[in-house]
């Protein structure tokens, strides 16, 4: 039963903002073969600002083994290759003009347990993200209750639902992440 005052949709909604927000970097791992989405969470800095690294330049993937970025301004060349280098996925650009060719390496059991570390990192950013979420979610019930909008037992009422949305969404992201731990270690 929704509770006046507390926009669950609105909580639920953000939750599933800090999901979505994972599922991109998860993407961003693989395990080995070359995807374009390897370079969607690479963030340059360009122009005075961060932006994607597919705001600045196409990916293509040439072979099964080979990312290319073909940067669009021969001047965010540097940037580029920076922002590739700083990014933990262990890719090595080589330079050519304005094409960066980016070598995937063979997965050893070092770089599959380097990126079940960033697989957790990613992981636990999402749960603070929906922590944050929870905690708006709880001021707003509280501040309610005390100005007298709603009562405590709402305010009770509303502060479990939000829990019980933190727990789910919780739930979700350690079952994304227990799939992408697997995927990563299968030889």
């Amino acid at each position: 039963m929704p509770v006046e005052g507390v926009d669950m949709d609105d909580l639920k909604r953000r939750m599933n903002g800090a999901l979505g927000v994972l599922k991109t970097e998860f993407a961003g791992l693989r395990t080995g073969r070359a995807s374009a989405s390897m370079m969607d969470p690479i963030v340059v800095q360009a122009y005075g600002q961060s932006m994607p690294v597919s705001q600045v330049a196409t990916v293509s993937v040439p072979e099964p083994r080979m990312l290319a970025v073909q940067v669009w301004d021969k001047g965010m060349v540097s940037a580029v290759e920076k922002a590739i280098r700083e990014s933990n996925l262990g890719l090595n650009p080589v330079i050519d003009g304005q094409l960066l060719r980016l070598p995937i390496p063979e997965l050893n059991q070092e770089r599959r347990q380097e990126l079940i570390k960033v697989a957790h990192k990613y992981a636990e950013a999402a749960k603070v993200s929906i922590r944050h979420v929870r905690r708006d979610g709880m001021d707003t019930a509280k501040k309610l209750e005390k100005d007298g909008d709603i009562s405590q037992d709402d305010s009770r009422v509303a502060s479990d639902e939000i829990q019980k949305l933190t727990d789910g969404m919780i739930t979700e992201v350690d079952v994304m992440l227990a799939k992408k731990e697997q995927e990563i270690s299968q030889v």
